[in-house]
């Protein structure tokens, strides 16, 4: 018995890491396709960035 308890109790663990594994991905795969259709951010000219030279 105490070996079927086991045995059941691992198969529980396995079931949940695959979900919890499913959900990361699903995550992932979300974050990914949502950055693509965010539009890009202005890019900022070199100019502001240095100081002007004298």
């Amino acid at each position: 018995m105490f070996e079927y308890e086991m045995a059941h109790a691992r198969h529980a663990d396995l079931i949940r890491e695959a979900a919890e594994f499913r959900r990361a991905r699903e995550a992932r795969r979300a974050h990914r396709s949502s950055r693509e259709k965010d539009p890009e951010g202005s890019v900022r000219g070199s100019r502001s960035r240095f100081a002007r030279a004298a």
